[in-house]
């Protein structure tokens, strides 16, 4: 397991280097945004700390970059801008948590240790069929509309199409399959899609779910497989 720290200050940059490591984390290090995603193509880390203020690219171009190669490797931002809005940018470009500096050693290891729980939970929530009301198709894969879901293979089929899908979109089919017919709210997905002191972010999760909209559904202006509930959070109805 390796953490992948962009940084352009030398001095924090050894320092969370040294504070990781003696948590028992190798450590990959750049200085720059370029340098960054370079090292992340080669070497696909198991978590990412990006300063925000980088030359060459600064860690929100960064942050975009590596979430079109990896949906799911967390990724921590690190700025000495803590205003809401600046968080919020942050989680709408596809980072799991934000840091304001200073921050405290403690509270960083902290963090990292809970991105990558997360994360292991996520890849176990995968290897899960729903059992909830013995409506499992054969095989293990899930009817929603007119998709076949295969969760273990982290794929959706409509007749002889493919549509391959990350771990976390499968976690909120899953979730909303479980809870056919109910109305499911932002905050309980992401406590079962994200892990729990995930921030939550609605326009972050908003967009996450218009982008799977995207890829399942037949017309993403007129969604059939997942519905908005108003106010509440999303839903999919038994009979869609």
């Amino acid at each position: 397991m390796s953490i992948l720290i962009a940084e352009d200050d030398p001095h924090l940059r050894n320092g969370i280097v040294e504070l990781l490591t003696l948590e028992g984390y190798p450590c990959q290090v750049a200085e720059d945004g370029a340098k960054a995603l370079a090292l992340f193509q080669q070497s696909k880390p198991e978590l990412c700390v990006f300063d925000v203020m980088m030359p060459a690219m600064d860690g929100l171009t960064l942050c975009r970059e590596v979430r079109r190669i990896d949906p799911l490797v967390p990724i921590l931002l690190l700025s000495a801008r803590g205003e809401e809005t600046d968080r919020v940018r942050g989680l709408d470009v596809g980072a799991d948590d934000y840091m304001a500096k200073p921050f405290g050693a403690r509270e960083l290891v902290a963090r990292v240790k809970a991105a990558l729980r997360r994360t292991k939970a996520q890849e176990s929530k995968t290897q899960e069929v729903p059992q909830q009301g013995g409506l499992v198709e054969a095989g293990g894969k899930l009817r929603m509309g007119d998709l076949d879901i295969d969760p273990k293979a982290m794929r959706a089929f409509r007749g002889d199409i493919k549509i391959d899908l990350t771990a976390r979109e499968v976690a909120i089919l899953m979730t909303l399959y479980e809870r056919r017919g109910q109305a499911v709210s932002r905050d309980e997905l992401f406590d079962l899609c994200w892990g729990r002191g995930f921030m939550p972010n609605s326009r972050a999760l908003d967009q996450y779910v218009s982008a799977l909209r995207k890829k399942i559904e037949l017309d993403p202006t007129n969604p059939q497989i997942i519905r908005t509930v108003h106010g509440v959070g999303y839903r999919h109805e038994a009979d869609a």
